[in-house]
């Protein structure tokens, strides 16, 4: 799985026979990386694909326009920190499934290279969380034809998951990261791991409840605008709006998705730590090995726009429109 708060816990190596983190050497199995190998690849695929050169269509008829040239950039921040956790993600189960974990002679070059990969995944599945978070606050300053801040975008989006993983893997980690003994101490347990679940859990829940507020908010100036446009609502403003409703649908949508299951799967193993549901666990785990990675390949796909097209390099072309921040919200049809 991806769940940054638990696999940030790595010490679950299956010799140790502390009973209530037994269940978590299936961390180590070959089948479990073996999945998460898999849809960490498809991760990759589509935020590559996401962050290949792209041009508008020329004549392209746009009555609305959400992805603006700033939006465009927010999206392709996204799809490199979806890369950076998918390529994590990989990297983590190649290592697993190649048994170094079990073959590895010094077990403190085990838990470095562990922490280290633990760390390197939350950080930037925090990053994305906050680029989705940004591209929906951009979108509405955009609708309001009011200027986005990029600066402060990037500064937020770099430094707070920087600062949020720092602060849950110290207290994790620090004085030592000798974690194998954790689960029978109930004090420990919850002095040591708590923080970083309730960092972790904290931005998965503040993304998933400000995105659909921020976009049913955007979505009641769309229909403003649209309506308000030629005084009246025809086929082609239904349509306009039915359009950006089903993007804000889908973008929310795969969000909930992919980190819906680790909110579930939190509660459960806080409320049952010393009786977990073996089953009902495996099965969430495997449910979020599949998903958290899959966040890149779906990014990919609700935030890709019709009207764009990947640019080849080598290929002679003319020159084409190209949108600015002065493109109308609302622009009156092409030769209608």
């Amino acid at each position: 799985m991806s769940d940054p708060s638990i696999q940030t816990f790595c010490c679950h190596l299956p010799g140790k026979k502390n009973p209530s983190i037994s269940i978590m050497s299936e961390f180590n199995s070959s089948g479990f990386n073996t999945v998460t190998l898999i849809s960490s690849l498809l991760g990759c695929a589509g935020a590559i694909y996401q962050l290949l050169p792209r041009e508008e269509t020329l004549g392209s008829r746009r009555w609305f326009s959400l992805t603006s040239v700033r939006g465009r950039q927010i999206v392709k921040w996204l799809a490199l920190a979806d890369f950076m956790a998918s390529l994590g993600v990989f990297l983590r189960s190649l290592v697993k499934i190649d048994d170094y974990y079990e073959t590895t002679v010094d077990e403190d070059d085990t838990i470095i290279l562990c922490i280290i990969l633990a760390a390197w995944i939350q950080y930037f599945y925090v990053v994305t969380w906050a680029w989705n978070l940004f591209y929906a606050i951009d979108t509405y300053l955009a609708i309001k034809k009011k200027p986005g801040y990029p600066k402060l975008y990037h500064s937020l989006a770099w430094t707070v998951p920087a600062a949020l993983s720092s602060i849950g893997l110290a207290v994790l980690y620090i004085p030592d990261a000798d974690c194998h003994n954790v689960g029978m101490d109930t004090t420990a347990t919850y002095l040591r791991l708590l923080p970083n679940f309730i960092l972790t859990y904290a931005a998965i829940c503040c993304v998933m409840i400000a995105c659909p507020v921020i976009y049913f908010i955007t979505m009641r100036e769309v229909d403003h605008i649209v309506t308000s446009s030629m005084g009246q609502v025809t086929s082609k403003e239904r349509a306009v709006i039915q359009a950006v409703q089903l993007r804000f649908g889908l973008i929310i949508l795969a969000f909930w998705l992919c980190w819906l299951p680790n909110l579930v799967n939190g509660i459960v193993v806080w409320v049952s730590w010393f009786d977990l549901p073996r089953r009902f666990v495996l099965i969430l785990w495997y449910t979020m090995a599949v998903l958290n990675p899959l966040q890149a390949f779906f990014d990919s796909l609700v935030y890709r726009r019709a009207n764009m097209k990947i640019v080849n390099p080598f290929a002679s072309r003319a020159l084409s429109v190209k949108p600015t921040e002065r493109t109308p919200l609302v622009q009156s049809p092409v030769n209608s």
